[in-house]
């Protein structure tokens, strides 16, 4: 996943405070965020006024963490790997690592639910879809880890090619010898 510039201050911005602009009116919380102007959080009527024509998300809360609905996500960003959950009948993802369950085990079954063996490539949490994270954050993240190592491997692999040309020729099996004096076993008597 190519990041985009706008997913960092998506996943940092701070939602659901009153908005200053329209703190008398109902439904003022700022739950928007223009992938346009990639600043604040902003409420429905600073949309309508100054972001009318911009790709705007709306970001909702579920169990006090902040998630978005996998239909406008997916129109700007590659999800692939991310786990979707299904609330209020709405196809979601969230935006950040949740805390783990104090109770969670790895691997944990009931006679209930199905086995549980995926976990976040990031954090550790459980997921119980065929997914590698467990939110976009830590899709981010983990996307960012393996950019630094793969980055990391091709400069080892270039600095090794350069210095190829530098080492002695290796010895082939037949012309290994020992260095000094040759040291012989005694005769037999």
């Amino acid at each position: 996943m190519e990041e985009p510039k706008w997913l960092e201050a998506l996943l940092r911005t701070n939602y659901f405070n009153i908005c200053p602009r329209h703190c008398e009116t109902p439904r003022n919380e700022c739950n928007m965020f223009c992938l346009s102007c990639q600043n604040a959080a902003f409420c429905i009527y600073c949309r309508t006024s100054l972001h009318i024509d911009h790709p705007v998300l709306q970001i909702r809360r579920s169990s006090y963490h902040n998630v978005v609905r996998v239909s406008e996500i997916e129109k700007a960003l590659d999800i692939r790997g991310v786990q979707n959950y299904v609330i209020n009948s709405a196809r979601v993802l969230f935006l950040n690592e949740r805390p783990q369950p104090k109770n969670s085990s790895h691997g944990a079954t009931s006679s209930t639910t199905k086995t549980i063996s995926n976990f976040c490539e990031t954090c550790c949490r459980t997921l119980l879809d065929p997914a590698r994270f467990c939110s976009l954050g830590c899709k981010a993240e983990g996307m960012r880890k393996n950019k630094e190592e793969e980055e990391e491997r091709l400069r080892k692999e270039r600095q090794q090619e350069t210095h190829k040309g530098t080492h002695p020729p290796t010895h082939t099996s037949n012309s290994r010898r020992r260095k000094g004096t040759p040291h012989r076993a005694p005769f037999a008597s």
